[in-house]
């Protein structure tokens, strides 16, 4: 890195104007609006911002040596936001000059491995050349990694990655996501990743309250209300759905309402002849979150435990 006479850095520099040309308090604001609670996420997130504005400073007068590694690792069950967060950390790295564009490419194993020989490197150099200058965010990860499978072509999609990480890492950011004890299997047989991960951030799942005032967010944007023993039906409905199999936080929430809403919908056309106000229309009432196959189930299984049948999310 070329040193620039003493003479042309400027004496100081002001962290408050560098925070306010940049606009990293707006992106933080921004994410506790989109998220409800993820208190040690959010945390993490503006630790990494402080450090790259010192690292932004530091360019400024000619005290960095190189560029920092700014890959990273999500850890949590479905629906804790993980998205959402790697787009917000997109726009901030874009905002500090980290990265050439806010962009995220979110992807998958089958978008990044081939089915045959020569099929992996030009689906995965692919992704990397539009991903480029932003980031690259993998979504489970670990499915990259198939020892059990002989003739598995994930491995070279991995080499391709590992190499890209490390010559390229000025100008790309890599975002590895999934479960957490699946991401440690992944990075236990693959530790050419986790030399490369600069940043490790676990995302715990949501406590029943967070989940509450999530649901009424969600109703709120789309201006729908929960009515008090509504509200006081889907308190219920979230204790008895965290129990069953196959609840993914956030994202089982929003499906509960896409359903709530519908059965609502029918109850209001039920009856074609009534005027209905504003009020009724945006109001949630007790029968359209306690006809949920959650309440049945709970009363039709003595012991309490679920009979919902394993596959996709299945109507709750």
């Amino acid at each position: 890195m070329s040193i620039a006479p003493r003479d042309t850095l400027p004496a100081s520099v002001s962290l408050r104007e560098e925070l306010d040309a940049v606009g990293i308090s707006d992106v933080l604001a921004q994410l506790d609006r989109e998220l409800i609670g993820l208190k040690p996420v959010k945390t993490r997130i503006r630790e990494i911002s402080s450090l790259l504005l010192i690292e932004r400073v530091r360019r400024k007068l000619n005290l960095s040596t190189s560029s920092p590694t700014l890959h990273m690792s999500f850890t949590g069950n479905p629906g804790t936001g993980k998205t959402t967060v790697a787009l917000r950390m997109a726009d901030i790295l874009h905002r500090l000059g980290f990265v050439r564009r806010s962009h995220v490419i979110s992807v998958t194993r089958d978008d990044l491995v081939g089915q045959y020989i020569g099929h992996t490197a030009p689906k995965t150099k692919e992704i990397l050349k539009k991903a480029m200058g932003g980031v690259l965010f993998i979504d489970e990860a670990y499915y990259l990694h198939r020892p059990d499978n002989e003739r598995d072509y994930g491995q070279e999609a991995i080499e391709i990655l590992l190499q890209v990480m490390e010559n390229q890492r000025a100008d790309l950011v890599v975002i590895l996501a999934g479960y957490g004890e699946r991401m440690d299997k992944f990075f236990a047989s693959n530790p050419g990743f986790r030399s490369r991960i600069a940043h490790h951030i676990d995302f715990p799942d949501y406590a029943d309250d967070e989940l509450l005032s999530i649901a009424e967010m969600m109703l709120g944007e789309q201006n729908y209300r929960f009515s008090p023993d509504a509200r006081e039906a889907f308190v219920r409905y979230i204790a008895l759905r965290k129990t069953q199999p196959l609840f993914s936080n956030a994202r089982s929430i929003r499906n509960a309402l896409d359903r709530i809403r519908l059965r609502q919908a029918n109850r209001l056309v039920s009856d074609l002849d009534r005027l209905l106000t504003a009020d009724q229309i945006m109001s949630i009432e007790p029968p359209d979150v306690l006809a949920s196959r959650v309440f049945v189930e709970a009363e039709t299984d003595p012991v309490g435990q679920s009979r919902v049948e394993k596959g996709p999310e299945r109507d709750a």
